[in-house]
């Protein structure tokens, strides 16, 4: 099966938990836009299939629907512990194979675990990223292993290296780009109360 193909059959599967969980609580698309922050337009299309939802963008719609990040990326179940083999990293992206238009892979390190309270990855950047931010609710811990990555943070910028963390609150516009026209990749945990 080609990538383009994969990644259409990915991204239609989390359009369609988003859809269901929408439709259960008896909303349009507008009202989860308006609850999420995003717009109709985007919400449309990632419930469609048709857009390859960044991390933030799906933290905002499972805050909304009061579900876990994790709901709209898991296919099974898998007995604790779960191991992430570093060779089987890329074949667990989030929402499928491919970069999202912000210029970075996800890929969980938690897939098969549906009773989690923290969603881990590891993102893999683009040489030449978007600069973008956004919000939600919960905390993130951001920890460098290769390339440098700036991270934005409220006003301000700060560079991490190879061993470098950062630990906030992302309530506060945040977001991360690889620097130094090359590629960077970092580990990341999303907590998000409920």
């Amino acid at each position: 099966m080609g990538k383009d193909r994969k990644t259409a059959q990915e991204s239609g599967k989390v359009g369609e938990r988003i859809r269901r969980y929408r439709e259960a609580r008896q909303w349009g698309v507008a009202d989860l836009a308006a609850k999420s922050g995003l717009d109709a337009n985007v919400v449309n299309a990632i419930e469609k299939g048709e857009v390859l939802p960044a991390l933030g963008v799906l933290t905002r719609l499972a805050r909304a629907l009061g579900q876990r990040l994790g709901t709209f990326m898991d296919d099974q179940f898998k007995p604790d512990p779960i191991i992430t083999r570093a060779s089987d990293i890329a074949a667990s992206k989030v929402a499928g194979e491919g970069v999202n238009t912000l210029g970075y892979a996800s890929h969980s390190l938690a897939l098969g675990k549906p009773d989690r309270h923290m969603d881990p990855f590891r993102i893999e950047f683009e040489a030449d990223g978007v600069d973008a931010v956004s919000s939600h609710e919960g905390e993130e811990l951001i920890i460098c292993i290769d390339g440098e990555v700036e991270l934005a943070y409220g006003p301000d910028r700060t560079v991490l290296r190879a061993g470098d963390t950062a630990y906030y609150n992302a309530c506060v516009k945040h977001g991360l780009r690889a620097l130094g026209g090359r590629p960077a990749s970092i580990y990341g945990v999303v907590f998000m109360p409920f």
